[in-house]
């Protein structure tokens, strides 16, 4: 049950530029002051013997104990989840604000190999969790409420028990996981360490992507192109670490028995292949009615005959090109949490208080944004790369909604807090969401509203579209990498086949972008993660249309919501809204949404 927690970037994260006010910088002492911190050693020596006692007690006896016995044996098992996840917390942020400091990456590699040394021996448990007979199982879940409290956590371990393995081969498998974590380390450090030269000017790829949505074409154009070189360049690099890992995951699925290489990502959010099913049928056959649709509306106001890839996130050409500072994206997002409900806003307001965010562009800081829940006994760390553009304010917005639901879960404690990844997404998107309907509200004009909704139409699309896109580009990367290594024009060729369908005929694609895969970490960290996204955004909205229909007591359901972190099931959590996943009609609930609002764009037209 051991978890490393690792920061997970988001995917739609984007910058700007300009005099930005005075952006906060993590305070990471709340885990430890520093590396050679002496509560740091001591908690890295009391993991070393708890795990070495865990196991001396209750190696081969797991099935002997009594209700009260197991239940013990779990809360043990959840402290030292609790000090090995404070601990790789403390070493991965360190790591993530300077990406390219030997000393910091030596830091991250020697901790985890000591963590995963001590936590070999703990394999046994969920093996043998998982040897006990399901009658039994059940008796004791019945004897002992508390003990019971935790059936979640161990149904979802149960749900890996037909691809299980020797205790042996599993032992062998934890052990080797740190090889699997020194390609994606790889990744990151060649990534933060590209630099790209746009109009003379030497830039880091958080500042080189965000060109892409420069109001000046030739900017975006000479920006792209710069990618694509630098890409060119490091193509082989990026496609070693995709093969290896995505042959690295074949072996382990082949030797486990999984019947596809998403099963163990399904497994993990605990929802069912046929509802991922569902939603990326429902997204692709509404590619016509939304991205398509879309993109021809924006052709026009752009004034092309064709778009090019780099026109594909540019300002309309009504849009103030303005720089949104530090103080006025904090209190746009304060208002909206805040007028929701003041709960939210009270527990928003440490993240900007105590030093919870880390928001500048600094050299060798990882790209992107993420929320990292730590463990419960501490609280989140958010990151983002703040570089003041109107987008970036629903950056903040949707990491400070994970961080709030961080938050909000912990009550769970550190086995029941973590969400699957399909609801992780739920706060975050209902923070952009709320912060998008006020900015709407605070319209003056129509030519105000237009740009608003232009933008969160292309926000969803982003979400939704390009993540099942991706999604579809995964599936074909890993089902063509069990037939054997893939060149690095294979991969190219695998993503210029979703990249049309997906963003239709408005589009012509310049010469280099075929390699535009490589620098997207969900492919290399977290397999099939992206389509999460779209889950989440489909679910907010159908929620946010909930809410629309019937305010009343939505407030207390949804905190109810989030604070149940990985107590519940999907249906169980969505039941009191009247909603089911399942059901291949909710998804089209989210879709019209996004249907509507473009809807609105083409009346405007008119």
């Amino acid at each position: 049950m051991i978890h490393r927690p690792t920061p997970v970037h988001d995917a739609n994260a984007s910058s700007g530029a300009g005099d930005l006010g005075n952006l906060p910088e993590w305070d990471l002492s709340d885990l430890y002051t520093a590396e050679d911190a002496p509560e740091l050693k001591r908690d890295l020596d009391w993991l070393e013997a708890a795990c070495a006692d865990f196991a001396s007690d209750y190696e081969g006896r797991l099935a002997d104990l009594d209700a009260g016995g197991l239940l013990e044996c779990i809360k043990r098992n959840e402290a030292i989840s609790t000090t090995a996840g404070r601990i790789m917390s403390f070493a991965g942020l360190r790591y993530y604000q300077l990406t390219t400091d030997g000393g910091r990456t030596k830091f991250l590699s020697d901790t985890q190999e000591k963590i995963t040394n001590y936590t070999t021996p703990l394999v046994f448990f969920t093996l043998e969790l998982n040897r006990l007979e399901d009658d039994h199982l059940s008796t004791l879940l019945a004897q002992d409420a508390d003990l019971a409290r935790y059936r979640p956590v161990l149904d979802r371990i149960r749900a890996m028990k037909p691809y299980q393995l020797s205790d042996e081969l599993e032992k062998f498998l934890h052990d080797l996981g740190v090889v699997g974590d020194a390609w994606e380390r790889l990744f990151d450090e060649t990534i933060a360490g590209l630099s790209f030269e746009v109009d003379g000017e030497t830039l880091g790829i958080e500042a080189t992507l965000t060109l892409l949505t420069e109001q000046d074409r030739s900017k975006r154009e000479a920006a792209s192109r710069e990618l694509a070189r630098v890409f060119g360049e490091n193509i082989r690099t990026f496609a070693r670490v995709h093969n290896t890992t995505a042959k690295e995951k074949e072996v382990m699925d082949r030797w486990r028995g999984m019947p596809t290489a998403q099963t163990g990502r399904h497994l993990s959010n605990d929802v069912e292949p046929e509802v991922v099913e569902a939603l990326r049928d429902a997204v692709v056959a509404a590619y016509p009615r939304l991205s398509h649709r879309y993109y021809e509306l924006k052709r026009k106001w752009l004034g092309l005959d064709v778009m090019q890839v780099w026109d594909r996130n540019a300002p309309l050409p009504m849009e103030e090109t303005k720089t949104v500072g530090w103080d006025a994206a904090r209190s746009t997002v304060m208002e909206a949490y805040t007028a929701f409900d003041p709960r939210m806003g009270d527990l928003a307001a440490p993240f900007f208080e105590r030093g919870w965010i880390d928001a500048g562009v600094k050299p060798g800081k990882a790209p992107g944004a993420f929320a990292h829940p730590t463990v419960t006994t501490v609280h989140p760390y958010v990151m983002l790369n703040y570089l003041g553009k109107p987008r970036d304010v629903m950056t903040l917005a949707h990491e400070l909604g994970h961080g709030v639901h961080q938050v909000l879960a912990a009550e769970q404690g550190e086995l029941l807090s973590s969400t699957p990844l399909t609801l992780a997404e739920t706060a975050s998107v209902f923070g952009e969401m709320l912060t998008f309907r006020k900015m709407l509200d605070g319209a003056t004009n129509d030519a105000e509203r237009k740009i608003l909704l232009a933008g969160k139409v292309e926000d969803m699309i982003n979400t939704v579209v390009r993540q099942i896109a991706f999604y579809d580009f995964e599936c074909k990367l890993h089902a063509a990498r069990r037939q054997g290594e893939l060149t690095p024009e294979d991969i190219n060729a695998l993503w210029m086949s979703v990249q049309a369908q997906s963003l239709g005929p408005a589009f012509e694609f310049m010469d280099g972008y075929e390699t535009f895969w490589a620098y997207i970490p969900h492919f290399v960290h977290s397999p099939f993660y992206v389509y999460a996204y779209a889950f989440g955004d489909g679910l907010v909205n159908a929620l946010y249309a909930v809410y629309e229909e019937n305010p009343d007591g939505f407030q207390d359901k949804y905190f109810d919501m989030l604070k149940a972190g990985g107590s519940k099931h999907h249906k169980a959590l969505l039941a009191p809204f009247g909603l089911d996943a399942s059901d291949p009609k909710f998804w089209d609930k989210g879709l019209n949404m996004i249907s509507g609002m473009i809807d609105e764009l083409e009346a405007m037209e008119g």
